[in-house]
């Protein structure tokens, strides 16, 4: 099988935070799961500009494409196709996820999804963090699992006793940046009980995809009469999966 394309979204807006420590736990843990089958990225969206939906519903005349080009929408929208899974780090602002992931999750789903009623059938798991031991990290997870049902997608959580929904970590009500690696480094116990839930999701979230890979492979004629599945089949064949602009040759 060919390797599997991870995409790791740290979608705080602080830079190599708390939600950038426990993402690279991740994606360590996901190659350790798949000893040189895994192809993994960080994006974050750290000094990143997504200028908000304004529900003007060109983006359904122009194949997905938005008229906003001044931001960094496209790279991050394009990054997210073309991966086979995606994993979410985030922390809890006012019991939800930042502004600014938002905006980007609102203009994925309008511009992409209404306009070509496609499945990406790719899977997603959600880690989230926080201050408080319990200040809104499952309720975001619950909401990132509602957004990947939405878009097409498969979400992949923990294990009992460590999350159901996906891996949440706190910061014993620390603010710094660097507060979980810190406790990690200490040894403390809710963060390494975080760190072992997180690596547990990714070995799921290994696993999911190549299940689905394969699956997809030997099913597609299925798939290919049914329909509803262009987003799959071109990443299974390599293919860019977003079309090309229009205009463009």
């Amino acid at each position: 099988m060919e390797k599997i394309r991870i995409l790791g979204i740290s979608a705080s807006p602080r830079k190599n935070g708390n939600s950038h420590f426990l993402l690279k736990k991740a994606l360590e843990a996901a190659e350790t799961a798949a000893r040189g089958m895994i192809s993994s990225e960080i994006y974050s969206i750290s000094g990143k500009t997504f200028n908000p939906c304004d529900a003007c519903n060109q983006c359904h005349d122009r194949l997905g494409y938005c008229r906003q080009t001044d931001d960094d929408f496209g790279e991050l929208r394009d990054k997210w196709f073309a991966a086979d899974a995606i994993i979410y780090s985030v922390p809890v602002y006012h019991m939800g996820v930042p502004g600014q992931f938002k905006i980007f999750l609102d203009r994925l789903g309008n511009s992409v999804v209404d306009s070509f009623v496609s499945r990406p059938l790719k899977v997603i798991g959600t880690i989230a963090q926080g201050s408080g031991i319990s200040t809104g990290q499952e309720q975001t997870i619950a909401f990132l699992n509602s957004h990947a049902i939405m878009m097409g997608c498969i979400p992949v959580g923990s294990e009992w006793p460590a999350g159901y929904l996906g891996s949440g970590g706190w910061t014993r009500v620390r603010v710094d940046k660097k507060a979980l690696q810190e406790l990690y480094a200490e040894g403390e116990e809710d963060a390494n009980f975080t760190v072992e839930a997180i690596k547990i999701q990714a070995k799921f979230i290994v696993q999911m995809t190549q299940i689905i890979k394969s699956g997809g492979a030997q099913q597609r004629e299925m798939l290919e009469k049914d329909g509803g599945y262009d987003f799959f089949l071109r990443r299974l064949d390599n293919k860019p999966v977003i079309p090309k602009k229009p205009g463009q040759a």
